[in-house]
């Protein structure tokens, strides 16, 4: 069988989804609950990796079974197995072909920041806190400058391995959320720590440090070195991936 997973989890305590060498990964955690059940290294692939302290509301993965498992009868053991910040919401059977990170055809982020004067004992996990008050009408003008096919080598990490730095944006804007702000952006795929540092150099419109010709002209000149280092991992959540509707067909 080949079983797809939708999973959530807080990433505060990890070092990233994927597998690393002395360090604690979501990864890591359910391919040893796998292990467990199947009584067998199994190997699972997830839509893309996401770094330190940056957390999922629907992170698929996928990866196959030695054996026969009913979906939701895994589903269940794996939830029972699993550390409390890492949760199973589906598991579906899928065709054998389908592949969780080449078969995505969208990816959804929202960044988050706490934008008062005095921090939250709650919030600071899943938020950037930002004491300054900042300029919420130029952020949403600087976010439209995102939109469309671009080059972003500019706000990529530098020595990311990658064919191409172009990616293209549907969907960019900022929302206030109660007492959060927060910055929205679908795209067909994004390059390592892009998220963040977009919004970062958005952060930096909001404070009247740059306006929006500079930012333009951060993105055209395609400069790492240019663009403001990326925001903290905190704030950043992938809240979905989607696939068209013949490659992710599955039944639980």
């Amino acid at each position: 069988m080949r079983i797809r997973l939708v999973i959530e989890y807080d990433g505060t305590a990890y070092s990233g989804w994927q597998l690393q060498a002395g360090g604690d990964t979501v990864q890591a955690r359910i391919e040893a609950v796998l292990e467990k059940l199947f009584a067998q290294r199994v190997r699972i692939q997830a839509s893309g990796r996401t770094d330190a302290g940056v957390h999922a509301l629907g992170q698929v993965a996928a990866f196959d079974t030695p054996r026969y498992f009913d979906p939701l009868e895994l589903r269940r053991a794996l939830n029972a197995m699993l550390p409390s910040d890492i949760v199973v919401r589906e598991a579906a059977e899928v065709p054998a072909g389908f592949d969780a990170r080449r078969a995505a055809v969208v990816r959804v982020y929202e960044y988050r920041i706490l934008n008062r004067e005095i921090r939250s004992a709650f919030d600071y996990r899943y938020a950037w806190h930002i004491a300054q008050p900042l300029n919420f009408a130029a952020m949403q003008d600087a976010a439209r400058v995102f939109h469309g096919r671009h080059d972003f080598a500019a706000f990529r990490t530098l020595g990311t391995e990658t064919r191409s730095t172009v990616r293209e944006i549907y969907l960019t804007q900022w929302q206030r959320r109660g007492g959060l702000l927060v910055y929205r952006v679908e795209g067909s795929s994004f390059l390592r720590h892009m998220v963040r540092s977009m919004v970062a150099a958005m952060v930096e419109v909001g404070r009247n440090r740059i306006g929006l010709d500079e930012l333009r002209a951060l993105l055209v000149g395609a400069d790492r070195g240019a663009a403001p280092a990326a925001a903290p991992g905190c704030g950043l959540f992938l809240v979905e991936v989607r696939y068209a509707p013949a490659s992710a067909h599955g039944r639980s």
